[in-house]
């Protein structure tokens, strides 16, 4: 097997459905033990890019390869667990029958099986309910059942198609622990979700897609450490002072005694707070914010869809 330092990389990938193109180049990496965040607008070619991913729609051209393999080896798909958005699981059977049916298709030994049901059981806090059926377990419960059968089979690469969406916040902060566990033991996690927040907190890069391509890949700490929005309150504002904040900031906006523009940093605050003091305005607040990642998803993939 190869020992290929990327679990997901794509070069050009690209599919398409009659005269649609639904993913026109799909071209990424994701790292060993890398949590990556798949973000986009609806129709942008997401949910076809994950399945082209896992085999279940084959690309119309390009390149695909899961830890140096080819897309379509089966060997290596063993390695990878994926919890679909759109689960439909079997609700006649109880918690542990699930898992055990999961186990069975992934050929676990029995005993192995059995020591493996009960801690994953135990790992999304489903031990209590493993006798009840799954037509009895709330969205929240699906959820986290969904998870346990996900990471089953110990993989290298688990794919999560909106893994917090059910879920109150307890459960989304389980689903984070669990997730930097399995990142801190070199499992790559491949994140496709609308929930910027957790995708903020979760992540170590995150790629934007779309029109079906992948228009811009970052590490998230530098995207929401790096840009400033930056809130001043100050009497005395004339138009030729707003208009030379441009030296330093973009988006400038101004209403009464209030203005708001953008830096790519902090360095130039203390200059730009003498600027309009020795220009004649009377500064009470000058307050930088980072920006968030739903204000750079929007400036960076636009508003027209959401997510």
């Amino acid at each position: 097997m190869s020992q290929s330092a990327f679990a997901i990389e794509t070069r050009n990938l690209r599919k398409v459905f009659g005269d649609k193109v639904a993913v026109s180049n799909l071209t990424l990496s994701v790292e060993r033990g890398e949590v990556f965040g798949f973000l986009g607008p609806n129709g942008a070619g997401k949910t076809t890019s994950v399945k082209m991913l896992l085999n279940l729609v084959f690309p119309s051209g390009g390149e695909g390869y899961l830890f140096g393999q080819p897309l379509n080896d089966p060997a290596v798909r063993s390695r990878v667990g994926f919890l679909p958005e759109h689960f439909r699981f079997h609700d006649w059977l109880r918690g542990d029958e699930f898992l055990q049916l999961h186990a069975d298709l992934y050929r676990l030994p029995s005993q192995q099986a059995r020591r493996r049901i009960g801690e994953l059981l135990e790992l999304v806090g489903l031990t209590p309910h493993a006798s009840k059926k799954l037509r009895e377990y709330s969205k929240g419960m699906l959820q986290r059942i969904g998870l346990a059968q996900a990471l089953l089979n110990q993989p290298d690469l688990v794919i999560l198609d909106e893994p917090t969406s059910g879920l109150d916040p307890v459960g989304r902060r389980l689903v984070r622990d669990i997730i930097r566990d399995l990142s801190q033991r070199g499992v790559a996690v491949f994140i496709n979700s609308h929930l910027l927040s957790e995708v903020e907190i979760t992540c170590d890069r995150v790629a934007f897609i779309k029109h079906g391509e992948v228009i811009r890949v970052s590490r998230l700490q530098s995207l929401v450490e790096g840009e400033l929005t930056v809130q001043v309150r100050a009497r005395n504002l004339n138009p030729a002072m707003v208009e030379g904040l441009s030296r330093w900031g973009k988006n400038i906006r101004a209403d009464g005694e209030h203005l708001s523009f953008t830096l790519p940093g902090e360095a130039d605050l203390p200059e730009i707070n003498r600027y309009l003091v020795s220009q004649g305005a009377d500064v009470y607040a000058l307050r930088p914010e980072h920006i968030s990642l739903e204000d750079l998803f929007i400036q960076i993939v636009g508003t027209d869809g959401g997510l």
